[in-house]
């Protein structure tokens, strides 16, 4: 007995499109699936959605039900045991670390290789455009040169040697940046704009924010390829994800199946609907189906940190001063009275063109002083 390659069985689908009653008896198994699948994107999402709304609020609801769940299960948890989870955790996260970038490459490569071995030999035999299918390889090689340079670019590191040239690129603005200031731990004069990273132990101008994926910071000097990294990376997953749904929806239409019916666990008839289709596909073509649910989830979570990103840049803000504004907003400095709540206003933006071209061309101390 010979074994189907994955063409016969793609054709197999298609042209037995009177068999949906067979898939009866396995039913209520993948309509289990995909409830349970359907309830874990609706949740990934939700906690997206509500990390991107509490982050930056000072005492927001999340950090309080965060150290109220921490203190109550440090009741019930060994004391050892929360030893170890606080050092594996600190070194996950405060600490530089490969394991991020590992597990980054680990997933493309499970998903492009899902994506060569079944869909592209798919869609080949359906004769796709070869433009179509080359374009994830295409869209992937792009986004590893993005990666490379930003994980191996210098953010813009702030030292003794280059720290008084830094101080004069951007103007203080008195609420989020106060002249004067020096890091304690790089003992140098902090320029407006930057920060102290603790993962990566050094100041960094136009801090944004450290990024473990790429296991760097994110700063002055590489701000615009790591939006073009974010861009590639989420145009790659939605290319894979157009890829996988046009190949499915195909095989739907070929198979003649929609126009079907099918019986349910009391022998009743039952006309097709979109539940079943996708449980059919699933029961046919698991590994595609389940990774193209992932695609669609990485793409929307993507594209919503990349419509993010871009307004960052459309109005010259990073992420630290996008969290920090929203904090100091409603309070008071020392020497204001009580009576006036601080009002932020972001001095750094120049219109929608030159903030964009700041981002991939960084002012220096010359130029600034060129302009005034």
């Amino acid at each position: 007995m010979t074994q189907d390659g994955p063409g016969q069985s793609a054709a197999m689908l298609w042209e037995d499109g009177s068999s949906t009653s067979a898939a009866q008896g396995s039913h209520g198994l993948g309509m289990d699936f995909l409830t349970l699948f359907l309830i874990y994107l609706c949740f990934v999402l939700a906690v997206t959605a509500l990390l991107c709304l509490c982050s930056g609020r000072k005492e927001s609801f999340l950090a309080r039900s965060v150290n109220r769940a921490s203190q109550v299960l440090s009741l019930v948890i060994p004391t050892q045991l929360q030893r170890v989870t606080h050092r594996t955790l600190h070194r996950l996260f405060h600490t530089r670390s490969c394991l991020f970038v590992v597990l980054h490459i680990a997933l493309q490569a499970a998903v492009f290789g899902e994506y060569t071995w079944e869909v592209f030999v798919y869609c080949w035999e359906l004769q796709f455009h070869i433009l179509l299918l080359l374009l994830p390889y295409l869209l992937l090689a792009g986004n590893v040169g993005c990666f490379l340079l930003c994980s191996r670019a210098n953010p813009g590191i702030v030292t003794k040697s280059n720290a008084a040239s830094l101080v004069k690129v951007y103007a203080y603005d008195g609420v989020l940046f106060q002249r004067g200031l020096m890091c304690p731990t790089c003992t140098v004069e902090k320029p407006a704009r930057s920060k102290h990273c603790s993962v990566c132990r050094t100041c960094v101008h136009r801090f944004d924010h450290h990024c473990v994926w790429v296991n760097n910071c994110i700063g002055a000097s590489n701000a615009g390829v790591f939006l073009l990294y974010l861009l590639s990376l989420a145009a790659t997953a939605g290319a894979i994800a157009a890829v996988t749904a046009a190949f499915l929806i195909q095989v739907l239409l070929l198979s003649n199946i929609m126009h079907g019916t099918y019986l349910d666990a009391q022998g009743q008839e039952h006309a097709v609907e979109i539940p079943f289709l996708i449980q059919h596909l699933f029961l046919t073509f698991p590994r595609i189906v389940f990774m193209l649910g992932f695609v669609i989830l990485l793409t929307l979570v993507l594209g919503g940190y990349c419509c993010f990103s871009l307004y960052l840049a459309l109005t010259n803000q990073t992420t630290n001063e996008w969290c920090k504004s929203r904090r100091v907003r409603g309070s008071h400095l020392p020497q204001q009275p009580h009576d006036r709540p601080l009002i932020y206003k972001n001095i750094y933006s120049k219109g929608i063109w030159r903030n964009l071209k700041e981002i991939f061309n960084p002012p220096t101390a010359l130029e600034r002083k060129k302009k005034t």
